[in-house]
This record gives structure tokens, sequence and C-alpha cells, in this order.
């Protein structure tokens, strides 16, 4: 099938691509991105006024199956993916069972293939079943088809075993995500430590429960001379951290998410656990230095951490409320708010959403080029709308972000040149 995108502005930072362009696919591959204006092809979108960039790439996703299929399933998952302008995306490995094993990852592979939307890689665990005691087989888990490791929902407290996990690692070329969380610090937290949880009558977390770990981390990274990616990264103090390590040569990268460049602690106000989230919203000054750490390089991509959970988990008192909210949905528009409030442009945003993730997970064949599959993203970016929970593809709308106004949003999102999503010509 031959695709013809015209009229739209290409962007792809890998390669250094920013101009007017036509884009020409056959069977999947892109075979010519200076096309003339008039081509025949079985399907003609028009892309004025868009912009067309490599698919959007999200590290960091719970899909809650196998075993909670109530609150979002890999076809749900994936099917709000596409929606978001994503081709593919990362599931964490805090599934029950835990994915520690060949049969769960292998499991988790053919029921996105099943589904038949985006690409899901599965993030396998680093211990057995979370509990940081021991490493799962690596190697085996790589083979059948994991991408990294990570106990994301559980930190690995024994910095013995967090040191072995990167040796151990390392051999394989691939590398840790790391959950920064000091169980100690936040134990019985449920908010930010500060003024506010004291006014709220709730105990707090404090920064310092995630920075210490991510210096940890750090340092053991640099022991042992391995890839370290840090988690949903949230306050200033880790910011700086990783700043000065990659200052040094410490092979660390890092992620954030749109709610900690975005909120502050303030969304919990009024005990709404629509807002509750670990590692929790934190300070304005915390925020700040986020969006610094995106402006200056420090932070790398930008995910959602997608959290669906049902009202059963969520429509109860605060503390005893489930962590996280779902993203896939809002991720985009809530980073081109970005390009309004801080110094990064529309390049910068499509670089840490799907060219710098790209190459940390080393997927191929990405970027608009001749010869390359044809994943593609394209954006509206003053298509104004109101975020509305209850068209949400996720089977979950645990979101603070309901009802709010936006600008900007994918429209279309092609994976090897097969449309998964179409809001230019209405499928």
């Amino acid at each position: 099938m031959r695709i013809f995108i015209k009229g739209g502005r290409v962007i792809d930072p890998g390669s250094g691509i920013d101009s007017l362009s036509n884009l020409l696919i056959d069977n999947g591959i892109i075979i010519d991105i200076n096309a003339g204006s008039e081509l025949e092809a079985d399907k003609i979108i028009n892309a004025h006024g868009c912009i067309v960039c490599p698919g959007l790439i999200d590290m960091h996703v719970h899909l809650r199956e196998p075993g909670q299929e109530y609150k979002e399933t890999i076809a749900s998952g994936s099917k709000a993916a596409a929606y978001g302008g994503f081709t593919d995306i990362c599931c964490m490995p805090n599934t029950k069972p835990v994915n520690d094993n060949v049969t769960v990852t292998k499991y988790i592979l053919d029921m996105a293939k099943k589904a038949n939307f985006v690409r899901v890689h599965p993030v396998a665990a680093i211990s057995p079943d979370l509990k940081g005691k021991g490493l799962c087989e690596f190697g085996d888990l790589l083979k059948a088809g994991a991408i990294a490791f990570s106990d994301d929902g559980m930190p690995v407290m024994n910095s013995q075993l967090m040191r072995r996990a990167l040796e151990y690692v390392k051999g394989f070329d691939s590398f840790i995500i790391s959950h920064c969380e000091d169980l100690h610090l936040s134990e019985g937290g449920c908010m930010n430590e500060g003024e506010l949880s004291t006014q709220m009558g709730l105990a707090g977390i404090p920064n310092a429960s995630e920075s210490i770990m991510v210096m940890r981390d750090i340092a053991l990274a640099q022991l042992t001379d391995s890839h370290v990616h840090i988690a949903h990264v949230s306050t200033a103090e880790s910011v700086d951290a990783i700043r000065n390590a990659k200052k040094i040569g410490v092979n660390v990268t890092c992620e954030t998410t749109p709610h900690y460049f975005t909120l502050t602690e303030d969304a919990v106000k009024e005990y709404n656990t629509k807002a509750k989230m670990n590692p929790p919203l934190r300070t304005e000054f915390d925020k700040k230095e986020i969006i610094k750490g995106l402006e200056d390089g420090t932070i790398d991509v930008i995910v959602t951490d997608h959290a669906p959970h049902s009202v059963i988990e969520k429509d109860v008192e605060f503390d005893l409320a489930a962590n996280g909210i779902v993203g896939l949905e809002t991720s985009l528009p809530l980073s081109l708010k970005l390009m309004d409030e801080s110094n990064l442009g529309i390049s910068e945003i499509i670089e840490k959403m799907s060219c710098a993730p790209a190459r940390i997970l080393k997927l191929n064949n990405k970027g608009i080029c001749t010869g390359n599959c044809s994943d593609i993203t394209i954006i509206d970016p003053n298509l104004q709308f109101t975020v509305n929970t209850d068209k949400f593809q996720s089977k979950s709308h645990n979101t603070p972000f309901d009802k709010w106004e936006m600008k900007g949003k994918a429209v279309l999102t092609m994976v090897e040149g097969r449309i998964v999503y179409d809001e230019i010509t209405k499928i």
C-alpha cells in the first residue's frame, strides 16, 4: 500500500529535518521525504498545518495485564497509546503475576500482537516477584523479548543487589530502570512533606526519599560503569544530582512526566485522590527545576507513567487510595504547553518523546529517513479540545486533568505504514 503524506511540517531532530515536505510510504517503508506535490497513492493524507514527526515512544507504562484486567488490558492500553500518538510503549513488570519469567514476557508480547495497535516492549523485573532478593534470569528474559529491567513500584533497597544487577545487565548491553525511593523515609507517607501536608493532617514523603536513592544509583552506575535510567524524577535535588553526574561522565539517563512539570502539591487539596501518585506532586520550586532540567538536557525523556486504577482504588480515603494517574491520552498536549511556559520548542519536545527514548532503548530503524519503517505521528498543534475522560480509550479514568482545556494533540498514528489512529481522514 502506497501512502502519501503531503504538506506537513516534517520534524525529526534525530536527522536534523525541519521543513515542509511530502512523504511517500510504500509497504510500510519511507521511500521519499521530498516527494513532489502530486503523486499517485492508495491513500493521500493532507497534513497542511500539522507536524509530521517520528512516532512517539513512551518508556514507562503500566498495562495491568495479566492480573488486573478490570483496570486496563494490553489491548485497551495499546489503543489509548495509539490515540495519544504513541507507536511504541514499554510496560512495567508489576503485573499479577510479576513479569519475572519468560512465560509472562511471552504472554505480554502475544497479547500485544493480538491487539494489533502499537508495539509493546516488556520491561522485566530485576528481582523475582519484586522482592529485592536475588536477580531474575536477565539473559533468558532478553531472549524472550524483554527490553530492560526494573522493579518499578518497588525500589531495590539492597545496594549490593543493585550493584550486582548493574554488573549483570552490562554484559547484555541492556540497562536498569530505577524506581528511586527510600522506603524508610517514605514509610506511611501519602503526599509531599511540607506545610500543606501538615495543614491537611497527612503524613508526608520528603524529597530526600527520592534524591538519596538517585545519588546511590548514580554512585553504583559509576562504580560498575553501567547504564542506569532514573524513573519519574520529581525533585529539584534529583535533577541537580543527575546534572552533576552527567558532567563527570556517569552513564545515567532519566525521565520525568507531564504531571511533575504541570502540577504541584496544591492539586491534592480537598483530598483529591486523582492527583495522588508516587513520587508525590512536589512544590512550585521543584516544578520549575524539573522544567530547567528539561531545558538544559539533564532530563532526557518525557514519559507518562500511565497508571490506571478503577474507582475501587481511588474513591476512598486519601491515605488509602492507590497511587497513580492515567496519562497516555493527555501526555502530548500537556507537553506541548511547555512551548508557552519554557524555552523548549517543538523540536525539543519531539526529541524527548521520540528520538531520545529510541536511542536509550536501542530501537533501530526509527526516524524519518528513506529506508526506515514508517512509524509516524501527525500532530495538529492548534487543535483545541476539552479533556473528557468518558471518551478515553483507557479503561480507567483516574486523572486530575479531566475537563481541562488543551491545545494540540495527535491526529494520526502510523505503525509501519498501518494507520492505528486517524482523526484527519476519519477512517
